[in-house]
């Protein structure tokens, strides 16, 4: 009898033999996020800079991630959950004692309902800010309602939950949006199915104009060194937009659909996600024969060149966002699926793990 394929393991990945090392020069850890594996990952650099260590965490439908001092922000289907970074936790965790430099612990949520949250970001006051998909609007998120509208496209003519334009990035400026992204200017329930390859735009909210028409699925619109950046995902580009003139120059193209992009130093780290073959929308790409694998894509950002990649070949089809954990090379984090979250106690002076024996009375 032949012998049989050896079954992957949930999550293996395949990596250029750089990666890990560049993660450790840099002293960095990637999250991403995948709404249809229902997961935030960390993927860190082992000490030995030749492999690479992941941390998946389930929460439904991962989304947009935020980033704010020691506070991590999630949005999943039906919120939008806070962590907060306690190192010193971490040092003691139960589990793996002396393994994390950062544990990020579940504080606080957010029940925002089924809105299709997609980006999330933090104010430069702490205030959360979100892409409202189904209102097709941006919203602030807080204590008071599920969400309260701060700003709709001026071609669309009433909040309903019916995804018209699929507006969906934002780009931050000062601590406040700035630019946002959509598939289109329709004002129907999901009127942007019909164009989503083609009619993609970019817009400034504060003036309300178009600073790009016939934009081919932009997502995931950055500000870096304040020049406007984005990922053109029916066609997997990263390219640099003038804002003046609505033109722009492409980086790279990599082989997929490119979604979810973060800087840190002079790398560009972007999403890459496996095209739906049974997708009426996703077949019509160009691009739909070689986008078969999800990971990432590492650019150097100055010159364009491809650095390397990493490939899931298990449990990861799709990506949203990915993140870069500056100074973090092996964090943790916990979700509320499992009571270890209920054990770990902080105050601003001190923190606590219950012991076992005590876990019922938490």
């Amino acid at each position: 009898m032949p012998e049989q394929p050896k079954a992957l393991s949930p999550f293996s990945c395949s990596f250029s033999p750089n990666i890990p090392e560049l993660l450790l020069q840099l002293r960095c850890t990637l999250a991403i996020s995948t709404y249809q594996a229902g997961k935030v990952v960390f993927i860190s650099p082992k000490p030995d800079g030749e492999n690479l260590v992941q941390l998946p965490r389930t929460f439904k439908k991962a989304m947009g991630m935020a980033l704010h001092d020691n506070k991590m922000a999630i949005a999943t289907m039906e919120e939008v959950v806070v962590l907060a970074n306690s190192p010193e936790l971490a040092l003691h965790y139960p589990r793996q004692p002396q393994t994390y430099d950062a544990l990020f612990m579940p504080r606080a949520a957010y029940y925002t309902g089924q809105i299709d949250i997609h980006d999330l970001d933090y104010g430069a006051d702490g205030s959360l800010y979100a892409v409202n998909t189904s209102f097709s609007c941006l919203i602030k998120i807080d204590d008071n309602y599920s969400f309260t509208p701060i700003w709709k496209p001026p071609f669309i003519s009433r909040l309903a939950s019916e995804d018209r334009c699929h507006l969906n990035g934002m780009a931050m400026r000062k601590g406040k949006p700035k630019y946002v992204t959509a598939f289109s200017t329709g004002d129907t329930p999901q009127s942007w199915r019909e164009v989503v390859t083609t009619d993609g735009v970019v817009m400034d909210i504060d003036s309300n104009e178009l600073v790009a028409r016939n934009v081919p699925m932009p997502h995931s619109p950055r500000l870096f060194d304040d020049q406007l950046y984005l990922l053109l995902s029916a066609t997997g580009e990263l390219v640099r937009m003038d804002i003046n003139s609505g033109k722009y120059d492409v980086i790279c193209q990599v082989k997929g659909f490119v979604r979810g992009l973060a800087r840190y130093g002079d790398y560009a780290f972007i999403g890459l996600s496996r095209l739906r073959k049974n997708s009426s929308t996703f077949a019509k790409l160009k691009i739909a024969d070689v986008a078969n694998q999800a990971g990432i894509a590492v650019v150097h950002l100055p010159t364009g060149a491809f650095v390397g990649d990493i490939k899931y070949h298990m449990s990861v089809d799709e990506i949203y966002d990915v993140q870069v954990l500056p100074d973090l090379v092996r964090p943790g984090i916990l979700n509320t699926d499992k009571p270890e979250y209920k054990m770990g106690l902080s105050t601003p002076e001190a923190t606590y793990w219950a012991r076992p024996d005590q876990k019922d009375n938490i």
